[in-house]
């Protein structure tokens, strides 16, 4: 197979949204409640596969200033209603916007307190 071949091959994998969830520490500038210890934020990203999605994630939220301590995957739409979640439409909006951006979208951030 030539290297224009195996581009190719890659170039159709399909782009697929995922369900992470990501906890946060405390860094200066991140924005965070001031006295929050860190959040866990509810993240659609886009991938071929989980591994690419959670690398993006990780990459836009230490350029956010934010620091990424642990990241737990959910799966795609289609894995997340097999194991019978109820997904609302405005969730199912949100994880389009991310398929059609090819892009991170965070849709919900809980802060930690002691």
């Amino acid at each position: 197979m030539s290297d224009s071949e195996s581009q190719d091959s890659k170039a159709k994998r399909p782009q697929q949204v995922y369900t992470l969830v990501v906890e946060v520490g405390r860094k200066s500038g991140d924005g965070l409640p001031d006295k929050a210890t860190g959040a866990a934020l509810m993240i659609y990203a886009s991938g071929v596969d989980e591994a690419e999605a959670v690398r993006e994630t990780v990459a836009i939220l230490k350029q956010a200033d934010l620091a990424p301590l642990d990241v737990s995957g959910y799966g795609t739409l289609s894995e997340r209603e097999a194991a019978g979640d109820e997904i609302d439409a405005e969730e199912r909006e949100l994880m389009q916007r991310a398929l059609d951006e090819n892009s991170v979208v965070v849709a919900q951030m809980t802060p930690f307190y002691d």
